[in-house]
Formats: structure tokens, sequence, C-alpha cells
């Protein structure tokens, strides 16, 4: 989980860190509720060595090697994490879609396309994590 699969390149664990605590930080904006990092304690059952308020947004390469996790910590927290969206989602009306978050950018960001920026996010760094683990998988098999 924590091995990058080059030089310079995020490990598996990162990605997943980052994924489910940028989900957790844009939806607490959205929602205007507390991170699930801090509110249920995950910032202390990960230990990691940063701020609570660290995202991995920016981290420099050498600060990402950090994030050590195992994969019952890291999905137990993308669990929690998941269900307080699927929550937040659950009370929205097609109406708060079009409402805007954001007047500081051009265009303005709506609450829609602000989920669909999170979901894009996550997707991307999923799709990142299952490249990782199949150049892992493969480095470790003979080459025939």
């Amino acid at each position: 989980m924590a091995t990058p699969p080059a030089p310079g390149a995020n490990s598996i664990a990162w990605l997943a860190w980052h994924t489910a605590r940028g989900q957790d930080s844009w939806m607490a904006d959205l929602s205007g509720e507390k991170e699930v990092w801090t509110s249920e304690g995950w910032v202390d059952r990960f230990g990691l060595p940063f701020a609570a308020d660290e995202n991995g947004f920016g981290m420099p390469a050498q600060d990402a090697t950090r994030v050590v996790a195992s994969a019952d910590l890291l999905s137990g927290y993308l669990r929690a994490v998941t269900a307080s969206t699927l929550s937040y989602l659950g009370g929205l009306t097609p109406d708060d879609l079009d409402e805007v978050v954001d007047k500081n950018r051009t265009p303005a960001v709506t609450r829609g396309g602000q989920l669909l920026s999170i979901l894009d996010d996550n997707l991307q760094h999923a799709g990142q994590a299952g490249y990782a683990r199949g150049i892992l998988d493969r480095s470790h098999q003979p080459i025939n």
C-alpha cells in the first residue's frame, strides 16, 4: 500500500487517503458540517505526522511517502466519508443543485457542478490507484 510504483509517484495508500480526505473536506464545505476526519476521530486513528487539516492537495512527494496505513484503515475511513456524503446527497432537491456555491470563480460554481468536480477527482484517483496496483503486481511477477 505504501510502495510507490515508481520514484516520485504516489503510493496507493496516499491516493486512497487523499481521495477520502478531498471528498471529506469538499463535502464539509458544501454541507456546513464538520469533516468526518476530525469529528469521528479518524485523524487520531491514522496518526499521520501532519496538521489535522492536511488533505494532500499540493503535498510534496517526500511528505506523501509518509502516508502509511492499512487497507482496513483506509477503506474504513472512505466508507465513513461515503456514508456522510450519501446522507447529505439524500437531503438535496433538484433546485439545490442549481444553487451557486462559489461566486468567486468564472463561471460561478453551482452545488451540482461542485459535486461533479468531487466525483471527477475521486474517479481519477481511483484509476491512478488501480494503475499503480497493476504496476506493482507486475513488478512482482516473472517476465516470460
